[in-house]
This record gives structure tokens, C-alpha cells and sequence, in this order.
């Protein structure tokens, strides 16, 4: 008879026969960039995640190299917000300006920029509202003037949230036509209608002033489409798709890993950290074993690459 608990008898033992390694290669912390100097702000929904200015958002990636961290995703609050979302694409958009200043100081550490219109439309919505609706097709050339100059400032890899369809098509034919072939794309390219968002809404001041995101986001009681939804962003062109949020969706996450060939990313978003930060202030949970239980099913379930904002204490951790 098999006494499977022999392999269980020393940390050294279980360590030795581990399936499943958490890695710092993993990682991507989240950022939040705004306008100004010397300005760190606290997100009250995310605690231990702040807004930072360009200047101090430098100090923080800093202390995120030293520890091991590689990656970071990006996302900007501007001054003012329009219809048009004009902020997006504007050369010295708070991205854009953020972007150099990191690539000037730290050329290896790898950039992504967050490709959306929700915190830059007056509204909050994702797209051009046109008669009260989201309009696909008029949003798209935006998208493109954004991705391309987030990439002409430095960034390594534009990720398209915005889940309008054939997105990652126009994005990847305007870095090419702007010489900037090189470019990835990492396509969220399944993107649910989650309630899992709050904080990050709270974070990034995007909450839609009307309606809802569902008729663009996808139904949290699909799978199958999810899969329809990466391999056409993959014939489109993206180098890496997207499952947000995780802890409810590891199965999609699974399914993808399973039946596409490119590596699959995975947002373990803000209402998962929160609800964890909160059990924690509480003393119900022990923080570190459940980040890390939450963090090594994730990558169990099929991840490559994990995008999370407990990223930086668990490179700490894993020293």
C-alpha cells in the first residue's frame, strides 16, 4: 500500500517534491501614477497601495528592483478628462511622462501600460458614448493613439483592458505603422463584468457615471466564450492574453493554459486583495500563508504570469 504521507514527513521532503513554485520571476506590481511632485495618496479601499507622482513612483520601483521585482503594469489619473479621452494619447500624458522617467532610470525593468479610456472619459466608460451606448468601432482609433504612444515613450508591453472587439487588430497594425513592430501586446482578453473591482475603481477614479460595463465586459457564467475571446485576440495579434479577475476563474484559467499557445497572464485584482487585507487587519487570517496559497493555486491553475498588488511584499517574502 502507498503511504503518501511519507512524502509529507520534512519541510525538506515536501519542498524536494513540490509540483507547483512560486517564483519571483512571476510577478507584476500595479502602479498608479498622477500629476505633480512629491505626492503619494492613500487609496482608502487598498491598503498599503498608493497614487504616487512620477518622482516617488521612481523611489518605489527602486525598492521594487532591489527586492527582485522585474515587471510593473501602469495605470494614470490625468488632470482633466474629456470625451474623447484626449488625455490618453497626449504626449505628456501622465503615462507617457512616467514611462520615460522609468525607462531613463531603470532601462531593464519591463514597463507595461495599462491601454483603457475609462479614466480619462468624462463619463468613466471604456468607449465613445454615442446615444446613450458604448460605440465599438469609433473607440478604436483611439485605442491605437494610445498604445502607440505609450510605446513611443518606452513601454515594453501595451495591455488593451477595454474589451471592445477588434481592438488588439488596430492596435497591432498602428505600432506597426509607427516603426514600433517590436511591441507586445498583452490583450485582457478575458475580461469578466466582475464585482471584484471596487477598489480599483475607488483607486483609479473610473467608475462609469451611468449604467454599467456589461454590454463589453464579459458574463461571469461563461467559459466557453472566453476561449473564443483569446484566440481572436491571438489571430490579431496579441503576444499574451488575460484572465481578470483570478480566484473566481481558475478554471477559465486552466482553459486557457490548456488550449492556447501563448503565455497566459493572470489579474489577481483588487477586491481579492482588499478582502484579504481586511481579514488580515481583523486577525482572522494570517496574511503571508494566504497570499501565498492564493498566489501558488493561481499559478497552479495554468498562470505564467501573475499581475497582483501583494506582489511586493511577497518578493520580500521570497527572499
Amino acid at each position: 500500500m502507498n503511504r503518501f504521507r511519507r512524502l509529507r514527513k520534512s519541510k525538506a521532503i515536501r519542498d524536494l517534491v513540490r509540483e507547483t513554485r512560486l517564483s519571483k520571476d512571476d510577478l507584476v506590481q500595479p502602479f498608479f501614477v498622477i500629476e505633480g511632485k512629491k505626492k503619494k495618496e492613500t487609496i482608502a479601499a487598498m491598503p498599503g497601495i498608493y497614487r504616487y507622482s512620477t518622482d516617488l513612483l521612481l523611489k518605489e520601483i527602486e525598492k521594487l528592483t532591489k527586492s527582485g521585482g522585474k515587471a510593473g503594469l501602469f495605470f494614470g489619473l490625468p488632470k482633466f478628462k474629456d470625451s474623447q479621452a484626449s488625455a490618453a494619447y497626449a504626449e505628456n500624458g501622465v503615462v507617457q511622462k512616467a514611462v520615460r522617467a522609468i525607462k531613463k532610470h531603470f532601462p531593464e525593468f519591463v514597463v507595461i501600460t495599462d491601454v483603457c479610456l475609462c479614466a480619462y472619459m468624462d463619463h468613466g466608460h471604456c468607449g465613445v458614448v454615442r446615444d446613450g451606448r458604448i460605440d465599438n468601432d469609433a473607440t478604436l482609433p483611439i485605442l491605437g493613439k494610445t498604445a502607440v504612444s505609450h510605446a513611443e515613450a518606452g513601454a515594453d508591453i501595451v495591455a488593451p483592458s477595454d474589451m471592445m472587439d477588434f481592438r488588439v487588430k488596430q492596435i497591432r497594425e498602428d505600432l506597426d505603422k509607427n516603426n514600433l513592430p517590436d511591441t507586445l501586446i498583452l490583450s485582457y482578453a478575458v475580461k469578466y463584468a466582475s464585482a471584484f473591482y471596487g477598489p480599483f475603481r475607488e483607486a483609479a477614479h473610473s467608475a462609469p457615471s451611468f449604467g454599467d460595463r456589461k454590454t463589453y465586459q464579459m458574463d461571469p457564467a461563461n467559459s466557453r466564450e472566453a476561449l473564443k475571446e483569446a484566440k481572436q485576440d491571438i489571430a490579431e495579434g496579441a503576444d499574451m492574453v488575460m484572465v481578470k479577475p483570478a480566484l473566481a476563474y481558475l478554471d477559465i484559467i486552466s482553459l486557457l493554459k490548456t488550449n492556447v499557445d501563448v503565455p497566459v497572464v493572470a489579474y489577481n485584482v483588487s477586491g481579492e486583495y482588499s478582502m484579504i487585507k481586511a481579514a488580515a487587519q481583523k486577525k482572522w487570517i494570517n496574511e503571508k500563508d494566504v497570499v501565498l496559497e492564493t498566489l501558488t493555486a493561481i499559478k497552479r491553475a495554468g498562470a505564467n504570469v501573475i499581475i497582483s498588488y501583494h506582489a511586493k511584499e511577497v518578493l520580500e517574502w521570497l527572499k
